[in-house]
C-alpha cells in the first residue's frame, strides 16, 4: 500500500504556506445554490438551530485547507454547520473535541477539532528545543517569542497548529500513514476523525496488547511512517505508544505539531534517536526482536543524509 522508493527531489522539499493567496472559496459541483445554502446573507452569529458555529471552510484561505485530491467524505459546502459533540483528549498544549459536520437537518461526518491552548494558560513548555531551526518574518514578533508576552504565547500557539497542519499535509501527500489535515484557523486544526461512525476513537497503542504477528504489522507501520518522515528530512519530535492510534488494525502517526528538521534544528538527530528509542522500547517489551530498533535507526539516518 505505501511504498519507501522515493525520488530524491521529495526529500527536501518544503512547502510554505505563509504566502498562499486568501482567494475566495470556489464552489463545486453538489454544493446548494448561494441563495439556499443557508449562510448567504445571514448574521455569521444566528447559526440554525442545533448547530454550535457555521462550519470554518468558507473563510479559511486555500493553503489553509487539505492536500487535493481531497476525500469524498470532506464536507465543504458554504451552508454546514458544527456541532459540538463532546471532548475525546485533553492534553498539556491542547485539547481535542469530537465535532459533526454537515448542512442543517442533514446527517454529517464527524471530524476531530485539535485547540491549543489560550494564551493565558501555561503551555508548551518544552518547545525551544522544538522551534530551533523555525523562523518567522518579523524580529518583533520573534522577541515577543521568545519573551512569552500574550502576543507571543498567541504566535506560539498559532505556529505550533501551523507546524501540525503543514507537517500532516506533506505527510498524506507523501503517503504517510497519518490523518488527513481539514484545515488549520489560528490555533485550531481540523483532522479526519479516527474511529466508529457513534464517535468512539481508535485506541492508542499503549492501550493494546497485540500478539506476535500484530506486533510485527504495525512495527512495519511505523518503520513505513518514520522512513517517509525521515525522507523529508523530519523526525517526529515527541513518539511514543501514546502517540499511535491503531484504527481498522493499522498504525497511525499522530500529535505532530513538535514536527523537528533534523538537519536544521541542531538537536534533530537526537530527536530522531530517541523517537525510535521509546518506541522500540514498548514493541521489545512485547516480544519484538531487540535489534529491530538499532536497525531502524540506521536506516532512517541514512534516508535522512545524517550518514
Amino acid at each position: 500500500m505505501y511504498s519507501s522508493d522515493r525520488p530524491q527531489s521529495v526529500r527536501r522539499r518544503r512547502r510554505r504556506f505563509d504566502d498562499e493567496t486568501d482567494l475566495p472559496p470556489r464552489r463545486r459541483a453538489g454544493d446548494p445554490p448561494a441563495e439556499l445554502d443557508g449562510r448567504a446573507g445571514a448574521d455569521p452569529d444566528d447559526v440554525p438551530p442545533g448547530a454550535d458555529r457555521w462550519s470554518t471552510w468558507p473563510s479559511v484561505p486555500a493553503g489553509s485547507r487539505g492536500p487535493t485530491p481531497r476525500p469524498d467524505w470532506l464536507v465543504t459546502h458554504a451552508g454546514a454547520v458544527d456541532r459540538e459533540l463532546g471532548v475525546l483528549k485533553t492534553g498539556k498544549e491542547a485539547d481535542v473535541h469530537l465535532i459533526e459536520r454537515g448542512l442543517p437537518g442533514r446527517a454529517g461526518v464527524l471530524l476531530a477539532a485539535k485547540r491549543y491552548r489560550d494564551p493565558s494558560r501555561r503551555l508548551f513548555h518544552r518547545d525551544a528545543g522544538y522551534l530551533e531551526g523555525r523562523r518567522v518574518r518579523r524580529s518583533r514578533e520573534m522577541r515577543a517569542m521568545a519573551h512569552r508576552t500574550t502576543v507571543g504565547r498567541e504566535l506560539v500557539a498559532g505556529q505550533w497548529a501551523a507546524a501540525e497542519f503543514g507537517a500532516l499535509s506533506r505527510l498524506h501527500e507523501a503517503g504517510a500513514p497519518v490523518p488527513y489535515p481539514v484545515s488549520v484557523a489560528g490555533t485550531e486544526v481540523l483532522l479526519e476523525f479516527l474511529g466508529s461512525a457513534d464517535g468512539h476513537a481508535a485506541p492508542r497503542l499503549a492501550a493494546l496488547r497485540p500478539d506476535a504477528g500484530d506486533l510485527r504489522a504495525l512495527w512495519d507501520d511505523l518503520a513505513h511512517g518514520l522512513g517517509i518522515l525521515a525522507d523529508l528530512g523530519h523526525a517526529h519530535g515527541d513518539l511514543s505508544a501514546y502517540n499511535v492510534l491503531v484504527h481498522h488494525g493499522r498504525a497511525v502517526l499522530i500529535d505532530l505539531p513538535q514536527v523537528v528538521d533534523v538537519v536544521g534544528n541542531p538537536q534533530g538527530p537526537a530527536f530522531l534517536e530517541r523517537d525510535v528509542t521509546r518506541i522500540g522500547e514498548w514493541f521489545t517489551a512485547r516480544g519484538l526482536d531487540p535489534g529491530e530498533p538499532a536497525r531502524l535507526h540506521a536506516d532512517l539516518r541514512v534516508r535522512a543524509r545524517l550518514a
